[in-house]
């Protein structure tokens, strides 16, 4: 549901290249879009979204603007469709209550791309946490640092933010995996020091959470358009025992060439995004709940929105 966000073809890629996955239609408002999808995917496409929710379906992957989030999700729900939704879950904290209440309702899944999860040093991190082996957790800190997106993103209209809410729900996700704790307390300063748009560009988090680890969080569209990747995904984790830094985009070779973008980083990890797609597909044929629930995604984006209010009132917001 949507080509907006660029994250739909890379869904749309790996559901060609399953074995027992059809992509059954398109539904996209941008008729020019839609038609293009179409031939590329092969399958029909839809610029009414009730029509497209008759056709024979299991499940939908939401990926339009953030704002248009909660309509498609209440839609597909009342439709019986199982629902993976881009994130942010929305733009507010009653919408994504609404949209998890409707999914309960309705008896339909409703599972957040949160594809970060599913990185093998990530999956490593957690579980070395889970053993003990790193003891007992001090601190984090956590950096999501990327391209700006621009389009639809910049505007905050239809996005709910910009590279706070872009990048910061992936990471505090991730924190509250490995901690199985929530965030009490956020204060933050945020901006635009990249460019020159409507919306912030990067922010700086501090975070504590309800057992007393402090974390901090380095969020941003900073990187240039010829650096060698699209940016980063660091964690570092400060415990009794040991400190252990994960990079998941670690895994690559450098690639130089002749031309603007002279070095490349060729990634040859493994590919979370097919993780995220494998993990919702078994749970709508298992009737499972979802590994990352509308809930996961609402707590997520509330420390984002948290962010700003830190920044607009100039002090710590407790939760």
């Amino acid at each position: 549901m949507s080509f907006a966000h660029m994250h739909a073809n890379t869904y749309a890629n790996i559901c060609m290249n399953l074995p027992n996955i059809e992509i059954a239609a398109i539904f996209d408002e941008n008729e020019e879009r839609a038609q293009k999808m179409s031939e590329k995917f092969n399958a029909d496409y839809y610029l009414d979204q009730e029509i497209f929710l008759k056709q024979d379906m299991d499940a939908v992957i939401i990926c339009s603007e953030n704002i248009k989030h909660k309509e498609m999700v209440l839609n597909a729900a009342k439709a019986k469709k199982h629902i993976l939704c881009e994130k942010p879950i929305s733009t507010n904290v009653a919408d994504a209550e609404e949209m998890i209440e409707t999914c309960r309702a309705h008896d339909v899944i409703l599972q957040i791309a949160f594809p970060v999860r599913f990185s093998s040093p990530i999956q490593r991190l957690k579980a070395m946490i889970d053993k003990g082996e790193v003891g007992d957790i001090i601190a984090c800190r956590t950096t999501n640092r990327g391209h700006n997106p621009g389009s639809w993103f910049v505007d905050n209209e239809l996005s709910g933010g910009g590279a706070v809410l872009d990048h910061t729900v992936h990471m505090v996700d991730i924190m509250r995996w490995i901690l199985n704790k929530e965030v009490v307390e956020v204060h933050a300063n945020v901006d635009s020091y990249f460019h020159d748009i409507p919306s912030d560009d990067a922010g700086l988090l501090t975070l504590e959470f309800e057992n007393g680890v402090i974390a901090s969080h380095d969020a941003s569209w900073s990187k240039f358009k010829e650096y060698p990747t699209w940016g980063d995904i660091t964690i570092e984790v400060i415990g009794t025992k040991k400190t252990v830094k994960i990079d998941a985009l670690k895994e690559h070779l450098r690639f130089y060439t002749d031309g603007p973008k002279s070095l490349k980083n060729l990634f040859f990890g493994n590919n979370m995004n097919l993780g995220l797609i494998h993990d919702f597909i078994t749970c709508v044929e298992k009737g499972n709940t979802p590994s990352i629930t509308g809930y996961d995604g609402l707590k997520a984006m509330e420390i984002a929105l948290k962010a700003y209010e830190s920044n607009r009132d100039k002090k710590a917001i407790r939760l």
